[in-house]
């Protein structure tokens, strides 16, 4: 059985990389992060905050756009081609063909998204250049650029001599080496003086990337619930839709829950059912600073807020409750915020916004696996 699985995962990662959209994507990556650069140097404020802010945003932007689009064909192509009859009729169960269709998909986006994210650190580290006296970031230029000339003379090479898929060899070849440039320009200043590399590497937007990875593998495993059941373009609307809803889900619905329980609190202030509790709130800054302490006073109700609720309110708050709780909340998997205005990010919230992406991954395919049992493929 774990033989078969890895053979689905294998079958299914090539067979992702290997779609053209893969290396059409990529490509307006890579031009949109560079472009990212100059485009940044407009600002009126801190350059390099903006230049983080639109290359976060672009790399997740696009993993999003990349993942509807792989994560949507690799199963359904299997059930539309007929091919998904031939491996479920053998000892092959479906639940193990829909988790290995995802993990073989999932491995792909990750690739594509780690190659976007190697790609943003590097324009990142060169940094905004804000008048014509700052220097230019050579180590990252050499390397950057040597790694995407060796990765397309090598792809172009096996694609002539040996017949290799282009688009999935130059990812290939790519990351690994983009990976390298990375590491590589870490240990230079921007005139090729040696430095630590602790010097160059940012933990603060690792933490971020890796929050960022979560929510790629959570579109992946919506994607692949969706086309258990939808055609190739209705999956590819309710993936992105997915990815929208979850962008605005603390204005659509946690607004509106935090606005009922205000209102609830105030009726019960009013009535003498609240306590005052004062709350001390710091943020700790990148530069190693403490703000002032933020002393605030909060009031507390001591009944259950819900006793506080006059007409239909219970039920728009539940209906509100359970559409906040089924949509995946990418706006806490997006640290964009935190990074532009120097806060640092805890260890803790890292780990805890990985055990949340997790559990949405894992509902969403207990999900795909119950939709799929009962479809037809032959």
């Amino acid at each position: 059985m774990l033989e078969q699985t890895l053979a689905i995962i294998r079958n299914t990662f090539f067979e992702s990389i290997r779609q053209p959209i893969m290396l059409v994507v990529l490509v307006i990556a890579t031009i949109a992060l560079i472009l990212c650069n100059p485009i940044a140097a407009f600002t009126m404020d801190d350059d390099q905050k903006m230049l983080i802010d639109m290359g976060l945003a672009t790399v997740f932007l696009c993993s999003a756009l990349l993942a509807s689009f792989i994560a949507t064909s690799v199963l359904n192509r299997e059930i539309e081609n007929r091919t998904a009859l031939t491996v479920v009729s053998k000892p092959v169960t479906r639940p193990i063909f829909v988790i290995g269709k995802f993990l073989g998909a999932a491995g792909a986006m990750l690739l594509a998204a780690i190659y976007m994210a190697l790609v943003f650190l590097l324009v990142e580290m060169h940094g905004v250049i804000q008048t014509v006296r700052d220097p230019m970031h050579t180590p990252v230029l050499v390397f950057g650029i040597s790694a995407a000339i060796i990765g397309f003379v090598a792809a172009t090479w096996c694609n002539y001599f040996y017949n290799k898929v282009f688009a999935s060899t130059v990812v290939c070849f790519t990351t690994p080496l983009v990976a390298l440039a990375y590491l590589l320009s870490m240990m230079f200043r921007h005139d090729f003086t040696p430095q630590p590399i602790s010097v160059g590497f940012d933990s603060q937007l690792w933490y971020a990337i890796t929050v960022m990875l979560v929510a790629v593998l959570v579109l992946v495993a919506i994607a692949i619930a969706a086309s258990t059941r939808f055609g190739q373009v209705m999956t590819i609307f309710i993936t992105l839709g997915a990815f929208l809803l979850g962008l605005l889900s603390d204005y659509l619905f946690g607004r509106r829950l935090a606005g009922l329980r205000e209102t609830w609190t105030d009726r019960a202030r009013e009535q003498g059912l609240t306590e005052t509790v004062e709350r001390v709130r710091t943020i700790q800054l990148t530069t190693g600073e403490v703000s002032e302490p933020v002393v605030e006073q909060v009031h507390v109700a001591t009944v259950p807020l819900t006793q506080m609720a006059e007409g239909m309110e219970v039920l728009l708050y539940g209906v509100l409750w359970i559409f906040y709780a089924i949509i995946p909340n990418f706006q806490i998997m997006l640290l964009l915020d935190a990074l532009t205005q120097g806060h640092v990010i805890p260890g803790s919230y890292v780990v805890g916004s990985i055990f949340y992406g997790l559990l949405f991954v894992i509902v969403a395919l207990c999900l795909a696996v119950i939709l799929f049992q009962r479809r037809e493929v032959g």
